[in-house]
């Protein structure tokens, strides 16, 4: 399951920046219910969060929680967008962890527009791309960013989208997938909150 970005505290950087008790651990008690949940379905979440990391700022992190509760993968935002930049620090290292046999990579939104990171996630062995986001209507990475990455380098493409008001934009919806002939084969929608389910690997 592939949640938005900043899906643990909703997008609102400005926030975070000024409101350090929203800034999570890796294994923050704030995330017993998503472990929990994890447990009871036998389901990986990637969620994504202010996470703190070594340095002054948090990370805008995904955190891959497994079917068992425990922590698969920490992958923290290459690069950051707009005001992101004052209150976070970017990450220098790719996601990947493996799941019932197939490899995944993970992206978080404006790193989806670099596609050196997809490239470097197919040479990886990934079949799997999740990328966690937050697009507006006039967002053109529906039809420019994700299908292309899914076609250009073989691979399934997931997306977990924001939807409805944030500090950036009013969120469009339509999480999905692409399957790696850049055709969606998977698409939740935007108008009311909810998935979509999608074979990949």
């Amino acid at each position: 399951m592939v949640f938005a970005e900043l899906s643990l505290t909703g997008y609102e950087p400005s926030l975070i920046r000024d409101t350090p008790g929203l800034v999570l651990d890796e294994d923050d008690p704030r995330l017993a219910p998503v472990r929990e949940a994890c447990r009871t379905a036998g389901a990986a979440a990637v969620v994504n969060g202010p996470v703190r990391t070594g340095g002054s700022r948090p990370g805008i992190t995904t955190l891959v929680i497994g079917p068992d509760g425990s922590l698969l993968a920490r992958y923290d935002k290459q690069h950051l967008y707009g005001v992101e930049a004052e209150a976070f620090e970017p990450g220098s290292t790719d996601g990947r962890f493996a799941l019932d046999g197939v490899r995944f990579a993970l992206a978080t939104c404006y790193d989806n527009r670099f596609p050196e990171l997809a490239e470097r996630a197919a040479a990886d062995g990934c079949g799997v791309y999740l990328a966690s986001s937050v697009l507006g209507a006039d967002n053109d990475s529906f039809e420019r960013v994700y299908p292309v990455r899914a076609r250009d380098f073989g691979l399934y493409v997931v997306l977990g989208n924001a939807l409805g008001a944030n500090e950036e934009c009013v969120g469009v919806g339509a999480a999905g997938a692409w399957g790696p002939d850049g055709e969606r084969i998977a698409d939740a929608g935007g108008t009311e909150p909810g998935f979509a389910l999608a074979e990949v690997g």
